[in-house]
């Protein structure tokens, strides 16, 4: 597919084809930096191509659009969080064709995903962006609750465990914290359990695993966190670039280096190092688990490690 319209600014630590594909096991979803949005079957073929950005509003956004598609149930999700116009949109992933649009300003910048969650009043649809976090109800639009203040630069999405959502809100040295789902309107004093004014990744989401939640930045700086009370376990300087989320499993945590490297953690409340792995290129995409395989996706190279299948 050729891009179409003039190419869009972005920063050097991403392209145009930064936003992730997603699929439900018969189709691919993918989305570019120009708005232009395609559904192939597994065979390639093409199912139906859209422009969100000559349909509905130019992509403007500082460095770039970075926001990857979202798919739950029959509705492929967008977020478009620019400069001419912020909303979210829900599309049939059958046709492409419009169910919902939830407009959302002029203004707003996100880098960010949207996350799906089971709340405890139905699903619902988590939004990270320069005005505040938004949950909305992903079948109709409807805005449910939000939180949080103005944060310039938002990109990570938040992690989910047991009803309630661990969010960090991006830039630079940015707020923490753990939100109960299932609120409405604003949930600031109802449903924020604890807040970090400071200390979270610019660009990295944090990672919960097994009552703990991992945090690295762009410093070289691994943080571990009680996912209960929001107090530091441990803090370690560990060399490295960190641009990549984190991810964990096996009683593990998983750092991508832009310096190359792939490093393994023991997970729990002491930093301990058990692997530094040579990948010998930059990473700075976070890497894809499926069963029992990682899916590392560097500078140059699609790289799976783990049992061959």
């Amino acid at each position: 597919m050729a891009s179409e319209g003039d190419l869009p600014a972005i920063h050097d630590k991403h392209n145009l084809a930064s936003p992730s594909p997603v699929t439900d096991g018969r189709h691919v979803y993918a989305w570019f930096g120009t708005g232009q949005l395609v559904a192939v079957d597994m065979d390639g073929r093409l199912a139906w191509q859209r422009n969100i950005a000559k349909e509905y509003s130019p992509f403007e956004v500082d460095w770039g659009h970075g926001s990857s598609p979202a798919l739950h149930g029959e509705l492929l999700y967008l977020l478009c969080d620019h400069k001419p116009a912020s909303y979210l949109l829900a599309l049939d992933k059958r046709t492409g064709k419009e169910k919902w649009k939830a407009d959302r300003g002029k203004d707003r910048k996100s880098h960010s995903t949207p996350t799906l969650v089971a709340g405890p009043r139905g699903d619902e649809l988590i939004v990270n962006s320069s005005e505040r976090i938004d949950a909305y109800d992903p079948r109709t639009g409807e805005l449910l609750w939000h939180t949080g203040e103005a944060n310039r630069f938002p990109i990570p999405v938040p992690a989910h465990e047991g009803g309630v959502l661990y969010a960090s809100r991006g830039y630079r040295s940015g707020p923490y914290m753990a939100i109960r789902t299932g609120g409405r309107g604003d949930v600031t004093r109802s449903h924020v359990q604890w807040s970090v004014p400071t200390g979270a990744p610019y660009v990295s989401s944090l990672v919960h695993y097994d009552g703990l939640i991992y945090m690295a930045n762009d410093a070289g700086i691994v943080t571990c966190v009680d996912a209960k009370t929001g107090e530091k376990v441990w803090q370690e300087r560990i060399a490295g670039i960190f641009t990549a989320s984190p991810v964990a499993g096996d009683g593990k945590v998983y750092l991508l280096s832009e310096t190359g490297e792939g490093i393994v953690l023991r997970a729990g409340r002491e930093p301990r190092v058990l692997e530094r792995n040579p990948l010998g290129e930059r990473m700075v995409a976070s890497p894809a688990v499926s069963k029992g395989q990682i899916f590392i996706r560097t500078d140059d190279h699609l790289v799976g490690i783990g049992p061959a299948r």
